[in-house]
Parts: structure tokens; C-alpha cells; sequence
């Protein structure tokens, strides 16, 4: 009982490091409004992000193999999850705000296209006249703008830090560029940094799982990395018995650990070299605190490019890719051709957005199956409408 007339702010911060982000170090909310007795803003921040629709539509959002090629690939979703648990696992050991690294790797994906990064790309090759399309930057336009949950405001009202996330979150996938109203000259909260880590952390090892179960990837080619080797010599011993399965999870496993564990200790390591001492050190930083040695990077760089080459590049995800093109490029030229098969709340958009953003709008949103459906209602005549 006497815990709870402790402001809940207070007694959670007061067990972060120096350096965390703290709700009282917060530029805030765009639209002011009364704060909750026992969550913190970061927690709010948090729950509305899982609450609200384009969240639940990452279940349905490719991450490589699309939803009816098998029930045990990644999705957004699951991917996002992951993002979020090594976000937190890491956040937890460094003493900074899990809260708001929750926040921010739950969020992280919210703008992202059906069928993937092949989407993406169809998108910013047909909005190259009229913007372009970046999904960092279409999810803070989500979580400002698109959802509409509250009447006293567009968007979720999230806080300037979790909002700032969208737009600091560079990694290979990734590349946001500035927007008004964001100040990115000042250093990366450490609490972003982390949620980036974590998100090229979730990429390779979910990638190694997706293309292994597949069949795309075989174990005899990733014994030739330096990074799976390390795996290997810590799995081979004690496993050798195991079924292909199980060893399979277990390598994974033990390589988020490994990965995991060396960007904490890189970090530590980091912030004494840069003497962040207090928070604003961090922003007056400009350095990359959170990341991974140089020895583990370089194993990475080796990792991720033959990722890229024997799973991004194999013909059966190629063959996914260049079908989700041919999908979002005939979907944009009917809506933009004839804007009034727009749902109507689109179709109010339209004078004041131009036609391009919300159609672009439209299908970003969409998941993988209501592209497809809708694909089939405006261009196969006996589909109903």
C-alpha cells in the first residue's frame, strides 16, 4: 500500500543507470494530455502501439516466405516480438529504460508493406515522383496520422522519443532520412541504439532458422562462416546426437546469446571509453555506443553477405518477391487511375493529400492477404466487389 502513493515514474527510474532515458527527461507528447497514476509514459506509449490495428496487421505482413508458403515462418509480427526480447534482455543489463526500448521495437515495423522488403521497394519505385516511400518513415506517419483510435487527436500521441525512433533506425534494411520537427543532431538515446542492435541481431538469426527449415539454406554452407563455427564448436560436442531440428535451435539459440552478450559487453566497454556518465552525455555523443565489436562485425559482414547472396537471392524467394511486385504495381495503377474504388475515408484524403500518398497510404497498410484479395475484386471479373 505505501508503494503505491510513490509516483510509479519514481520508483521504476530510480533504479536506472545515469545515462537511461527517463519519462522526466521527455520533450513529451505532440497533443498534451493528463498522464496515467500507475503507468509511465513509456508504458503507455507501449500499449498503444500493441493496441492499435496496423500492429495486429504485422501477423500478416511478410518478413521473407509469405504467410501460405508454412505456418512456421517469420512474420512482422513475430519478428517484432523477437526485436522486442533482445531489446529488453539487453536494455535490463546496461540499466536503461526497457519501457522505452519496448516501445520502440514493438513500433519499429508498423510502416512496412505486404511481401516484405520486394514491397518496399515496389513502393518507393512507384512513388519516385511523389516523395518516395520509406517504411521508418511511413510508421511514424502511422503513429502520427493514420491510426485512428482517440477523438482528441490523429495518431497514437506517442512521445517525442519513441516517435524519434523511426527516424534513427539505420541498419541494412533501414535508411531514414530527416523529417520537420525532429532534432537528429543531438546523439541516439542509447534505448534506440539498443532497439537497432536488436533488430540486426533478430534479422540474421531468424534468416539462418527460416532458410535451414526451408531447405534454401544448408548446414554445410554455413559451417564455412567464421561466426557459425564459433556456434558450431559450442553445439557439436555436447549435441552430436540431437536431431537436425533440435540442433538446429539450439545453434540458434546459443548464437543470440553470443551476439546478445557481445553487445553488452562492447557497450560497457564503450561507455567508458566515451565517459558517458550522465544523459546528457549521450546526446552530446556522437558515437555509436551500442554495437558490436569489431571482431564480431567483421563476422557479421561475412554472415549477412552470404545471407544475401544463398537465402535473399535464392530463386524460391526470388520467385515470392517478383510475384509481390507485379501485385502492388497493377493495385497502384488501378487506385491511382480511378481513385473512387478507394474505400471513402481514402477518398476524403485525396484533395487535400494527393492521390499518390494515400494511395500509398492504402497498400502500405494492407497485409499480404487483403492485397491479394484485393487484387482479385479490381482485376478478375467474376471476383465479388
Amino acid at each position: 500500500a505505501l508503494l503505491l502513493r510513490v509516483p510509479m515514474d519514481v520508483r521504476r527510474e530510480g533504479e536506472l543507470a545515469p545515462y537511461a532515458g527517463r519519462v522526466c527527461q521527455s520533450k513529451g507528447r505532440e497533443y498534451p494530455e493528463p498522464e496515467h497514476p500507475m503507468r509511465t509514459l513509456y508504458q503507455r506509449d507501449r500499449d498503444r502501439v500493441i493496441h492499435c490495428r496496423a500492429f495486429r496487421r504485422l501477423e500478416y505482413k511478410t518478413q521473407v516466405f509469405v504467410n501460405h508458403e508454412g505456418d512456421h515462418y517469420r512474420t512482422r509480427l513475430t519478428h517484432t516480438l523477437e526485436v522486442a526480447q533482445i531489446s529488453r534482455t539487453i536494455a535490463r543489463a546496461l540499466g536503461l529504460n526497457e519501457d522505452l526500448t519496448e516501445a520502440m521495437a514493438l513500433a519499429h515495423d508498423l510502416g512496412h508493406t505486404p511481401f516484405g522488403h520486394s514491397g518496399e521497394e515496389a513502393m518507393n519505385e512507384l512513388m519516385a515522383d511523389h516523395g518516395g516511400f520509406e517504411h521508418n518513415l511511413q510508421g511514424l506517419r502511422v503513429v502520427t496520422l493514420l491510426e485512428r483510435r482517440y477523438p482528441d487527436f490523429p495518431g497514437l500521441n506517442l512521445s517525442y522519443e519513441v516517435r524519434e525512433g523511426f527516424l534513427r533506425h539505420h541498419t541494412q534494411h533501414d535508411h531514414p532520412s530527416a523529417a520537420p520537427g525532429y532534432d537528429l543532431s543531438r546523439g541516439a538515446l542509447l534505448e534506440t541504439q539498443v532497439t537497432v542492435v536488436a533488430d540486426e541481431i533478430a534479422y540474421d538469426n531468424h534468416d539462418i532458422d527460416d532458410g535451414l527449415f526451408s531447405g534454401v539454406l544448408r548446414e554445410e554452407e554455413l559451417a564455412e562462416l567464421m561466426l557459425w563455427k564459433r556456434v558450431a564448436e559450442m553445439v557439436g560436442p555436447r549435441y552430436a546426437e540431437l536431431s537436425e531440428e533440435m540442433r538446429r535451435a539450439e545453434g540458434v539459440r546459443r548464437l543470440i546469446n553470443l551476439l546478445a552478450t557481445d553487445v553488452i559487453e562492447t557497450t560497457r566497454a564503450n561507455l567508458a571509453r566515451y565517459k558517458i556518465n550522465t544523459f546528457e552525455d549521450v546526446l552530446a555523443c556522437k558515437h555509436a555506443v551500442v554495437c558490436s565489436s569489431d571482431e564480431i562485425r567483421r563476422m557479421k559482414r561475412e554472415l549477412e553477405s552470404f545471407l544475401h547472396e544463398k537465402f535473399s537471392r535464392h530463386y524460391r524467394v526470388m520467385r515470392m518477391t517478383n510475384k509481390a511486385r507485379r501485385f502492388l504495381q497493377e493495385l497502384f495503377k488501378g487506385f491511382i487511375q480511378e481513385p473512387r474504388i478507394l474505400p471513402a475515408e481514402y477518398q476524403d484524403r485525396v484533395d487535400d493529400e494527393g492521390r499518390h500518398r494515400v494511395v500509398c497510404d492504402y497498400i502500405a497498410g494492407m497485409t499480404d492477404r487483403f492485397a491479394e484479395e484485393e487484387y482479385r475484386k479490381l482485376f478478375q471479373p467474376f471476383e465479388k466487389t
